[in-house]
């Protein structure tokens, strides 16, 4: 079977795709983030007081190197731990001032690039595409 008639192949280059317009965009606009960044700030932002392995289960990312992101947030200035009033050993994460007005800053980019991402496909097919990516996710619909 050829790679490109291979789901997951299509898959790892439409993520592909998709970070690289991420990236590109959000360079332009003077915006230092990432996509994996972005995506634990709008956890955060959606969780206040989430743990990091909280974070890691909502965005899907491995919780091995969640620390690491959720580090350079912290050092951006963008992320605060705080300390959990019931178990003083656990940290509870918070969007800082700075971190919820570059998100808000942010968001409007982060939506009209999603356009470009599948930019070769007409709104019903990005409609359908959403649709059956969340599916095969077993993602609620919005």
């Amino acid at each position: 079977m050829e790679a490109l008639g291979m789901a997951g192949h299509l898959i790892r280059r439409l993520h592909q795709q998709s970070t690289q317009v991420f990236t590109q965009h959000a360079r332009e606009a003077g915006f230092d983030l990432t996509s994996v960044q972005f995506a634990a700030m709008d956890a955060i932002r959606q969780h206040p007081g989430v743990d990091q392995a909280g974070v890691a289960a909502l965005i899907a990312y491995d919780r091995a190197t969640i620390g690491g992101v959720i580090e350079r947030l912290v050092t951006k200035g963008l992320v605060e731990r705080v300390v959990n009033p019931r178990d003083r050993r656990a940290r509870e994460l918070r969007l800082t001032e700075t971190g919820s007005k570059l998100f808000d800053a942010f968001l409007p980019l982060v939506k009209r690039l999603q356009a470009e991402i599948l930019a070769p496909l007409s709104d019903e097919e990005r409609t359908l595409f959403l649709s059956l990516a969340r599916k095969s996710l077993s993602v609620p619909s919005d």
